[in-house]
């Protein structure tokens, strides 16, 4: 930037961590002309006019330009397109902020193009440290107004701003400039009144979701309630849909429980019914017994990881035939094609099992651990294999 020269880049994160901010400084360190859109309220036609105004302030005067385009991700993949030549031959360099992944949001031969940035959202110390900041400015921030911010206030809008920047100076601004009393008591109350609820970072379909739901099954996976249950609570309040949660609970007793405990897939399934059943906000805590319960069940993936080398097999390798003793034998002529001959009914034998052939060749998929139900699982498969083998 020193050297007034930059490539393209992509500024990826929350709002308020400081994109455009960055974008405006940039554009203050450069001899280049600095042109900004917002994708939503843009269209294909004011992008080609920046682009061909660019394109001739370069040719007549070789001055190149800085074009930040805010929301880019709002852009279809045709729009993001239109971007392409003119960012390949240098005419613009691009600076594109947005709020999704890039990765899934934007084309790929943009992203190739540019060099991505994450802001990740401000801790509480630096929304503290800003918002003093904007109290003690009397140029561009509140400095002319007398206030007496009161630490709890400072440590509420610090919490509930959530790492927005943006979202913190307009309540600390509403809190100011809505009271009437000089010096301003900035009060935990006026701090509450000020911010109002949380707004929850909660798209149904973007990074968030998926983040969520990724943390949600990791701390089932990991035997941490606490967090399962804040995850649960997060997806929740955020408007998730709660059979979409139901799903990955039911998914989560089969893939990370298993025949560890196999009365966990029997509290996930009652949990689904009672989201078809009783719905929101009752099923909240079916939903949450379910949670707990998996959460802090033994964990065992043998059942998971079973059918996975089967699958593999199945696709990858020779189809195996089926052994002619296991062939269906239930009409007239099977018998004189060998179909079910010498099938041993396990019933007839003690403890109701026969040592004889299931599959053509020996395979071994399903691997129980030494952990809970699957313990005794174990222990009796190994049983069975030590018995000797009937007449």
């Amino acid at each position: 930037m020193q050297a007034d020269r930059i490539a393209s880049l992509i500024f990826y994160g929350p709002p308020g961590t400081g994109k455009t901010a960055l974008a405006h400084i940039i554009a203050g360190h450069t001899r280049c002309r600095f042109r900004q859109l917002n994708a939503v309220a843009s269209g294909v036609k004011e992008v080609r006019e920046l682009l061909e105004e660019a394109r001739a302030h370069l040719e007549t005067g070789g001055q190149r330009t800085i074009l930040f385009i805010d929301e880019l991700h709002r852009f279809n993949k045709a729009q993001q397109d239109i971007l392409l030549p003119d960012v390949e031959e240098g005419v613009v360099t691009l600076i594109g902020a947005t709020t999704q992944n890039p990765f899934f949001a934007l084309n790929s031969p943009l992203l190739s193009r540019s060099q991505i940035f994450t802001f990740e959202p401000l801790s509480r110390d630096q929304i503290k440290t800003l918002l003093r900041g904007a109290l003690a400015d009397s140029e561009r921030g509140l400095g002319t107004f007398a206030v007496n911010m009161h630490p709890d206030a400072l440590d509420l809008l610090a919490e509930m701003s959530d790492g927005d920047a943006r979202r913190a100076l307009t309540a600390l601004e509403v809190g100011v400039l809505s009271s009437e009393a000089r010096p301003v008591e900035f009060c935990r109350a006026v701090a509450q009144d000020s911010i109002q609820r949380k707004v929850l970072d909660y798209d149904a379909t973007g990074d968030t979701h998926y983040d969520l739901a990724s943390a949600f099954i990791k701390s089932m996976r990991g035997s941490d309630p606490d967090a399962a249950i804040y995850w649960l609570a997060r997806m929740l309040e955020g408007g998730e849909d709660p059979r979409f949660i139901a799903r990955r609970i039911l998914i989560c007793a089969s893939e990370d429980v298993g025949n560890a405990d196999p009365q966990a897939i029997a509290v996930a399934a009652a949990a689904v019914q009672a989201v078809e059943f009783v719905g929101l906000p009752e099923c909240q805590l079916a939903l949450a017994q379910a949670v707990t319960y998996i959460a802090t069940a033994p964990k065992s993936n043998a059942s998971t990881l079973a059918i996975s080398k089967a699958r593999d097999d199945v696709r990858s390798g020779r189809t195996l035939p089926v052994p002619e003793h296991l062939r269906d034998s239930s009409y007239p002529g099977a018998e004189s094609l060998g179909r079910g001959v010498g099938y041993r009914y396990s019933h007839e034998f003690p403890e109701g099992w026969v040592d004889q052939a299931y599959l053509p060749e020996k395979r071994i998929y399903y691997e129980p651990v030494e952990r809970g139900y699957e313990a005794e699982v174990r222990r009796r498969m190994e049983q069975f294999k030590q018995k000797p083998a009937a007449d």
